[in-house]
C-alpha cells in the first residue's frame, strides 16, 4: 500500500488525520485477515507552503520540515496509527527524481521550457480515466490560466515536473538548471522506488483523485510501461457546520490534531474516525464526538464486564456458546469484506458485545467462553485502533472506603453504604452491585 502522506509545514488537522486513521483501519484489517502489508506514507518536505513557512518562522525549510514531522508522527502515535514500513522524504530522494525526470524526457513525454520541466499531458492517451474527466473538458478550465507559466507551456494541460528556483528559495542542481521538483513526480518516485513498478493499493485523500493522482498515473506508467497501481482508493472528506463545508487549512475552518488531543480522549477521536465508511465523508460536531465517546463507553464496560465475571466463571466448556461467536466473526468478516465497510463491522460488535453482556447475567457462566468473547472483542477493536487498559489501582483512601461500605451493607446500615457510594462518585468512582459481588469503574 502507498498512501500519500502530508505536506509537512503546519500540524495536521483532523481532516488529514481521517487519512491516516482511514488506512490504518484497512491495514490492521488486511493484518487480521493475514496479510502482510508493506505500508508505504510518504513525507512532501518539499513545497511552495513549507518555503513560505520557513520565512515566516525565521528557519530553513528542512526545519520547518523535521519540526512538523515530528509532530505528525507523535499526533498519529496518540491515535494508535501503525507506523508505517517506511516514510520516504521528498529530500532523500533527488537523485531518483532527477532520474525518473531524464527518462521522460527521453521518452518524450517530457520537455524543458526556460529552466522548467513539463509533461506532455495529451501524450498519454489514459489521462483522465481515474478522475472520469475528457481531455476537452480539462483543457477548458487549463486555457483560461494566465502568467509566465503557461506562456512557457506547450500545452495549457501540461504539468510541471522541474520548477526553476524563485531568488532566496531551497534549489537543487539539476541538467535542466537549479530548482526543485513538482508536486505530482514526488510519489511516483518514491512509489515505485520502494514498492516496485505496480502497487496493490494507492491510497489518499478524495481531493487528491484529481489531478495529483491522474498526474501520478501518467508519469509513471509513461516511464515504466507497467500499470501503476491495481487499485485507487479515496477516503471521503470530514465536513463541519451545517452546510456540511469541507474542512480545509485554505478554508480556515479546521481544527488541529494537536490542539484537540489536549482536550479529547485519543481514542474517542480514533473510533469517531475508524468506525465510519473509508469512502463516506464525516460530519464533525460536538454532537457525533459524544455520539463516539458513549458507544466507546458502552464497549469498554463490556470489557470490564468479561474481566469482572471471569473471576466466578466455571471450567466448564460450552460448545453452542462458542459456535455463536464464530458466527459473530463470520459476520464480521462478511461486513468488513465489503469494501472495508466498518460501518457496518462495528454494528456486528455492537450485537456482539449486548450478546455477551446477556450472557454474562446467567448464573452460570463457562470460563472458555468469556476467553473466547474477550479475545474476539480484543482483536476486533484493535481492527479500530482501540485497546482498552487496565484502570489503576484504586488508591488506599478509596480501598478502605469499598471495604467499609462491605461491611456496612452486611450490617444492614444503608444509609452508610448509600453515604460511602455517593462520597465515591464524588470522586469518579461508580460501583456496581452485582451477584458475584461489588465492582467498580471510572465514570
Amino acid at each position: 500500500m502507498y498512501v500519500c502522506g502530508p505536506t509537512v509545514y503546519n500540524y495536521i488537522h483532523i481532516g488529514n488525520a481521517r487519512s491516516a486513521i482511514a488506512f490504518d483501519t484497512i491495514r490492521r484489517y488486511f493484518e487480521y485477515r493475514g496479510y502482510q502489508v508493506d505500508y508505504i506514507s510518504n513525507f512532501t518536505d518539499v513545497d511552495d507552503k513549507i518555503i513560505k513557512a520557513a520565512k515566516e518562522l525565521g528557519i530553513t525549510a528542512p526545519e520547518v520540515a523535521d519540526r512538523f514531522i515530528a509532530a505528525f508522527k507523535e499526533d498519529t502515535s496518540a491515535l494508535n496509527v501503525k507506523p508505517a514500513t517506511a516514510n520516504p522524504r521528498v529530500m532523500d530522494h533527488m537523485p531518483d527524481i532527477l532520474e525518473f525526470i531524464a527518462a521522460l524526457i527521453e521518452k518524450g513525454y517530457a520537455y524543458t521550457a526556460d529552466g522548467d520541466v513539463y509533461y506532455r499531458t495529451r501524450k498519454f492517451g489514459k489521462y483522465g480515466e481515474l478522475s472520469h474527466q475528457s481531455l476537452d473538458e480539462l483543457e477548458v478550465g487549463a486555457s483560461q490560466r494566465t502568467g509566465e507559466e503557461a506562456i512557457r507551456k506547450e500545452d495549457p494541460l501540461d504539468f510541471a515536473l522541474w520548477k526553476k528556483a524563485k531568488p532566496d528559495e531551497i534549489f537543487w542542481e539539476s541538467p535542466w538548471g537549479p530548482g526543485r521538483p513538482g508536486w505530482h513526480i514526488e510519489c511516483s518516485v518514491m512509489a515505485t522506488k520502494h514498492l516496485g513498478n505496480t502497487i496493490d493499493i494507492h491510497g489518499g485523500g478524495q481531493d487528491l483523485e484529481f489531478p495529483h493522482h491522474e498526474n501520478e498515473i501518467a508519469q509513471s506508467e509513461a516511464k515504466t510501461g507497467e500499470r501503476f497501481a491495481n487499485y485507487w482508493m479515496h477516503n471521503g472528506y470530514v465536513t463541519v457546520g451545517e452546510t456540511d463545508e469541507k474542512m480545509s487549512k485554505s478554508l480556515g475552518n479546521f481544527v488541529t490534531v494537536h490542539e484537540m488531543l489536549t482536550k479529547l480522549d485519543p481514542q474517542i477521536l480514533r473510533f469517531f474516525m475508524a468506525t465510519t465508511q473509508y469512502r463516506r465523508p464525516i460530519r464533525y460536531s460536538d454532537a457525533t464526538i459524544k455520539d463516539a465517546e458513549s458507544n466507546l463507553q458502552k464497549l469498554k464496560n463490556t470489557v470490564e464486564n468479561l474481566q469482572f465475571r471471569l473471576e466466578t466463571a466455571g471450567a466448564v466448556a460450552d460448545p453452542e456458546r462458542s459456535a455463536v461467536i464464530k458466527e459473530y466473526n463470520e459476520r464480521f468478516i462478511f461486513e468488513m469484506d465489503d469494501d472495508f465497510n466498518t460501518a457496518n463491522g462495528i454494528t456486528v460488535v455492537y450485537e456482539f458485545a449486548k450478546w455477551i453482556n446477556q450472557y454474562l447475567t446467567e448464573t452460570t457462566v463457562s470460563a472458555e467462553v468469556l476467553n473466547q468473547a474477550a479475545q474476539q472483542l480484543h482483536d476486533w477493536l484493535a481492527i479500530f485502533g482501540i485497546y482498552f487498559t487496565q484502570d489503576e489501582l484504586l488508591d488506599a483512601e478509596i480501598d478502605a472506603l469499598m471495604l467499609e461500605r462491605d461491611q456496612a451493607r452486611r450490617e444492614k446500615n444503608f444509609a452508610r453504604s448509600d453515604e460511602i457510594r455517593d462520597l465515591l462518585k464524588e470522586q469518579g468512582i461508580v460501583l456496581e452491585d452485582t451477584p458475584q459481588g461489588t465492582r467498580w469503574r471510572r465514570s
